[in-house]
């Protein structure tokens, strides 16, 4: 983990999202106290527990984006889940513990990405030697009693052999066979419980789909391909066979253990509100999704393909708009598990702004990046910016709020005429001021219920 100050955490956070300070700080607090953790010794360390964090607020404001983008800049392993899709057992959904399993999936990926730039070179020193002997087969020399000159003619063939061996090597480096044929054999990889993916075979234990791989023969196919296609195929092959799977599981493990951030989104639709009383059916099935999720969040141990998992370290950071129940309507042994309760606050026109501006790939950027391919190039000017956030603003306040999304569908139906016809116009240079929206999207924003569908 990187030695981030809080205030640096919360500047990088800066640079993609906008406003929301209270959650940014509550989140770099969080990671450096992480960071405190793990230099503490031992004895310490295993009685301090992570610090989760709530986040409230509407649709669209930047919650997932704070968690997500603060696990890419500490390369932790990070999940987002839903926890409306898991329901308590007899009721259909998912186990709760699977959100645990997709974690260290996520932490294994991590780890092979890491090892893979470690393994590269020298994988890369074996795919040559591959290429050299599907280009220059060695020659096949007969083990028998051989006379003296027989021995003489077999040395001067393995001579002959390594200089065309060497000869082919420096062609191979300067790129002059890139375009030659080789025939290489790739393994097929079957899977043969496919079948049963809908009967939750991935919350399964025992990883019975890599049993019965290793069970089943292995299969394999002949292509012909290019040099310069064989050698991305082989160095995959090469990458593979260099790693430990064994040790990528216990190194996967420790990092979830250590390091893993889970988002839990949706946290207010499990709520049971007292209104109504608490004995409808759906109101069960919430209940017993706050009490699977429990022990999750307290800290148990779970089973996973690669081994067990403790959960007591990992980091918990849930969401919800929370616009009919609070936070207080969750069990109270939940509630005291979630101790951050930091608020999230709607948008502004000027934080519109901003959100069209400021980030360092902002939407702006990514639509003038699109069309530009096909030589078209799009000029925003401040005035036609303003309108966008204005207009993103006020439809939010007179339909339903969606947040920064709005901000998605407005440029789509402004740009939708340019992006259509792109490949044909002349005129290659676009001026987007305040008239130009006003003319594309003024008679939208006007037709309220039209709005509702268009915007």
């Amino acid at each position: 983990m990187q030695e981030l100050t809080p205030r640096q955490i919360v500047a990088e956070l800066d640079k993609h999202i906008v406003g929301q300070d209270d959650a940014k700080r509550a989140v770099a607090i969080a990671l450096r106290n992480r960071w405190r953790w793990q230099q503490l010794p031992e004895e310490i360390r295993k009685e301090i527990t992570p610090k989760n964090i709530i986040m409230i607020g509407p649709t669209g404001v930047g919650k997932t984006e704070i968690t997500r983008r603060l696990a890419q800049l500490i390369e932790a392993p990070f999940i987002k889940v839903e926890a409306t899709k898991y329901t308590e057992v007899g009721y259909y959904g998912r186990d709760v513990e699977s959100m645990v399993r997709d974690l260290v999936d996520s932490a294994k990926n991590l780890v092979r990405e890491k090892k893979r730039v470690e393994l590269v070179d020298k994988a890369k020193v074996r795919v040559e030697e591959r290429l050299l002997d599907l280009l220059v087969p060695p020659p096949d020399w007969e083990p028998s009693h051989l006379e003296s000159t027989e021995e003489d003619q077999k040395e001067d063939s393995k001579d002959r052999y390594e200089r065309t061996r060497d000869k082919f090597r420096k062609m191979l480096s300067k790129g002059d066979l890139e375009d030659k044929e080789v025939e290489i054999s790739i393994d097929q990889k079957s899977s043969p419980v496919q079948v049963f993916s809908n009967m939750g075979m991935d919350q399964m234990d025992v990883d019975l789909q890599g049993m019965l791989e290793k069970m089943m023969p292995g299969q394999s196919k002949s292509r012909k391909l290019t040099v310069k296609e064989a050698r991305k195929v082989l160095l995959e092959q090469e990458v593979e066979g260099l790693m430990d799977k064994d040790a990528i599981a216990e190194e996967a493990i420790e990092l979830a253990e250590r390091n893993g951030i889970v988002f839990i989104d949706e946290l207010d639709k499990i709520c049971t509100s007292e209104e109504g009383g608490g004995s409808r059916g759906g109101d069960v099935s919430r209940q017993g999704v706050q009490r699977d999720l429990l022990p999750i969040v307290e800290g148990t141990t779970v089973q996973t393909r690669s081994g067990s998992v403790k959960t007591d370290y990992m980091l918990f950071i849930a969401a919800g708009a929370f616009h009919r129940t609070k936070p207080s309507d969750l069990m109270p042994e939940l509630q005291g598990r979630f101790p951050i309760r930091v608020e999230l606050k709607e948008l502004t026109r000027d934080d519109f702004l901003r959100i069209l501006t400021e980030p360092t790939s902002s939407i702006t950027m990514q639509y003038q990046a699109l069309l530009k391919t096909e030589g078209v190039k799009i000029k925003f000017e401040k005035d036609g910016l303003e309108e966008l956030a204005e207009i993103a603003f006020q439809v939010n306040q007179t339909t339903q709020n969606i947040g920064a999304r709005r901000l998605h569908t407005i440029l789509e139906r402004l740009l939708e005429e340019v992006s259509y016809d792109a490949p044909d116009l002349t005129v290659k240079k676009i001026k987007i001021d305040a008239a130009y929206v006003q003319q594309k999207l003024h008679a939208i924003v006007e037709d309220e219920d039209l709005s509702k569908f268009i915007l």
